[in-house]
């Protein structure tokens, strides 16, 4: 008997790891997240149509409780969750869903408000049409099976597949490292792609896409990107189509209108839609529309009901789609396994030629199933002829014979098989008719032995069976079919504008903006003069105290060089303490604020650094677009950012922490986009005490008390930028700032 300590293998833990890892990824991508390209299936989409056909749950048949056959998959091919497998069942039945539906279901199966389906116990279900054609000929040996997970019952691995099922009805799916998004498309154009495969191998995908424009989703929509990026997106396998709600305009008395919205993107549930629309119009960001109410029965329609006749309907709509679910982006990501299993990114031309190829395959396999078939049951007539012809001889035979079939093989030479088939006949069948009908029959297999025979050694012949059988179906599912009816249009990209933005449609409202020193910010309605019951949290007070409207927006500059936009319109308001400001921006946290100041137009600004560097920039170039903020000034590791100035002058002053003032043209700064800028005033251990912009003819004043100091005769400081500067006059403020 081996010790335990000889059974131990030491693996390191890396390698465990890894190893485990890579089991689990390829089980996730293999055998649960990744369609087939052959018949478009996951294992548990395969599974659950399989056991619903065992349970002969045909569309002819009668309905069966889903718990019944959720439980029948669970138990004999899909060891998961009951939950996971009815969730899957459900799907398949959602014609909002998918776009062929493979069950057809009974009871409450969810809607497209996001409402969930009933218990399992209170829903049937049985196979639709379409999923017969996945399972058609499933017996005639046209694909392998394999046993399941329990060795107890075998289960196919593949469908036969009469249609592409993974382009009609789309796929989703995340495994580890990897993902697919296969959008549904209409199945009577990819019948035409097919047929004009079939007869042009060398086909590209442009030209397939002369047949297949773009997807067609089961909830209708428009979509709206130009043919090349289609055609783009198709070639690589990879892209993504803007998706938009169906709307139009319905007229009602005394020059009043309303907007009617018909169809809704893709997997976009409505109730939550509405409720989006209903929120931006009680925030006030919507103030052309006047009130919103969903009339949708079994069709969708939302009502939109403008604030005014005045109001266009085109600018309520592009907000609309710019701030909610009525425009979507849908992701084409072909990544599925392919006929060796191996996942990877096809392009269109390439998952409809590996469907076509299995379904040569299915015919060669299936045509070899039949003809041996036939030519068994040929051998049975043959020797039935036999019997026929010989009948007086055949009767004493086994009249007399201890063993009448060894006689039988002997005398007349026949096959185990005829010699059984003659033993087995009845006396009821020694007719003469019989006779005539079994002759009837064998000729009648001869022909078609012929046919099969034809399919299997003509690659043409088999090709024009594949090309018939589609068109079958093309005519049995398509445009005249109201479920091959194209549901979604396809329209040429949407005109890009930046005329119209969602801050547009935000209430304009005089506020005061409000920002203390512990960087809590909010914003008070109207434009008081009188704070002074203003109540900030213990050890706190006002910094920075802005008057602006709910329109505007706030710049904000900080230590580092960087600056932040907010929208006025998106800090709170209200009596009580505010938001923290690093809720709206992300301020680094020892990062703290200079300044912030209400955006205006075509202004440039001033921005210096501690050390003395700087330069002027637009305004319109500090504006960020995104909570991380914009980085303008770039400062050294020890530098930190000092001002932001609005140029208002033509002319700069500038003194250290050594009391030297220079005084030079505001035209001698570069206007940058961004950078360190050019060297202000030189200096010698020395920084920036502060900076002023004023008019040069006007002269330069300073603070002294409660007075104002004017000083016109500035020909003293006057000098090029980056000098040293001299002294400034006699009076001028001892802690070097040109104002309290």
């Amino acid at each position: 008997m081996k010790k335990l300590d000889e059974k131990i293998d030491n693996i390191g833990f890396n390698q465990a790891l890894s190893e485990r890892y890579l089991a689990y990824a390829l089980s996730t991508i293999m055998s649960r997240s990744l369609p087939d390209v052959r018949d478009g299936l996951k294992p548990v989409h395969r599974r659950l149509l399989y056991a619903m056909r065992q349970l002969n749950l045909n569309p002819t048949n009668g309905f069966k409780k889903c718990a019944r056959v959720v439980g029948d998959v669970i138990g004999k091919y899909h060891p998961h969750g009951d939950v996971a497998v009815y969730e899957t069942l459900v799907r398949l039945a959602q014609e909002f869903t998918v776009r062929y539906p493979l069950i057809q279901g009974q009871g409450n199966f969810g809607s497209i408000d996001g409402d969930n389906a009933a218990a399992m116990r209170y829903t049937e279900s049985r196979l639709s049409e379409v999923a017969m054609l996945l399972l058609k000929e499933l017996d005639d040996d046209t694909v392998d099976f394999k046993l399941t997970y329990d060795d107890q019952e075998s289960e196919p691995t593949l469908l036969p597949a009469a249609f592409p099922n993974l382009l009609a009805n789309g796929s989703e799916g995340i495994a580890v490292g990897m993902a697919t998004s296969v959008p549904p498309h209409n199945l009577h154009e990819l019948s035409d792609a097919l047929l004009y495969l079939v007869k042009h191998p060398e086909a590209s995908c442009a030209d397939l896409l002369k047949f297949v424009p773009g997807p067609d989703f089961p909830t209708g929509g428009i979509i709206v990107e130009n043919p090349s990026t289609i055609q783009t997106a198709y070639e690589a396998g990879r892209g993504s189509f803007r998706l938009r709600a169906k709307w139009h305009r319905e007229n009602l008395n005394h020059g009043l209108y309303q907007i009617i919205i018909t169809e809704i993107p893709y997997q976009v549930q409505k109730s939550k839609l509405i409720e989006k629309i209903a929120d931006l119009f009680k925030e006030k960001k919507l103030t052309m529309l006047g009130n919103v109410r969903d009339e949708s029965a079994e069709d969708i329609r939302i009502i939109l009901e403008p604030k005014n006749r005045t109001a266009s309907e085109d600018m309520i709509m592009e907000v609309l789609f710019k701030l909610t679910d009525l425009e979507i982006r849908y992701n084409l990501n072909l990544n599925v396994l392919d006929s060796d299993c191996i996942p990877r990114v096809m392009n269109l031309k390439e998952v409809l030629v590996a469907f076509l190829d299995h379904r040569h395959k299915v015919v060669l396999r299936r045509s070899n199933y039949r003809l041996n078939k036939i030519n068994d049951r040929l051998e049975i007539l043959d020797g039935l002829i036999i019997a026929y012809v010989n009948l007086d001889e055949i009767i004493k035979i086994i009249r007399e014979e201890d063993e009448p079939k060894e006689e039988l093989i002997t005398r007349f030479k026949l096959t185990s098989n005829q010699a059984d088939a003659i033993l087995n006949m009845r006396l009821r069948s020694l007719r003469l008719l019989e006779e005539m009908v079994i002759r009837k029959e064998r000729d009648q297999l001869l022909i078609d032995k012929e046919k099969l025979e034809l399919i299997i050694s003509d690659n043409g012949t088999c090709q024009k069976v594949i090309t018939d059988e589609i068109k079958e179906i093309q005519k049995k599912f398509g445009y005249s079919n109201p479920l091959g009816t194209r549901r979604t249009e396809i329209s040429g990209a949407a005109p890009v504008t930046n005329l119209i933005s969602a801050e547009d449609f935000i209430e304009k409202e005089a506020v005061t903006i409000l920002s203390s020193k512990m960087g809590w910010i909010r914003a008070i309605k109207g434009h008081s003069d009188d704070i002074s019951d203003t109540k900030y949290k213990e050890g706190d007070e006002e910094k920075f105290i802005i008057k602006a409207h709910t329109t505007d927006k706030l710049i904000i500059f900080s230590e580092k060089g960087k600056f932040y936009t907010i929208l006025v319109d998106k800090i709170a308001r209200g009596k009580g303490q505010g938001d923290p400001i690093r809720l709206l921006i992300d301020l680094e946290n020892d990062d703290e604020i200079i300044t912030m100041f209400i955006a205006g137009d075509n202004r440039n600004l001033l921005l210096a650094s501690k050390s003395g560097k700087g330069f002027i920039v637009s305004e319109q170039d500090v504006i960020a677009s995104t909570k991380t903020g914009k980085q303008i000034l770039n400062l050294s590791s020890k530098d930190k950012a000092f001002l932001c100035k609005i140029v208002d002058g033509d002319a700069l002053a500038i003194i250290g922490d050594n009391r030297k003032l220079l005084i030079f043209k505001v035209d001698e700064l570069p206007v940058m986009k961004k950078g360190q800028g050019v060297a202000l005033q030189k200096y010698k251990e020395a920084m920036v005490s502060d900076i002023k912009i004023f008019n040069l003819a006007e002269g330069l004043s300073w603070s002294l008390g409660n007075k104002t100091r004017l000083e016109t005769e500035l020909i003293g400081w006057l000098g090029k930028r980056a000098s040293v500067g001299k002294l400034p006059p006699v009076g001028f403020p001892k802690n070097n700032k040109f104002d309290l």
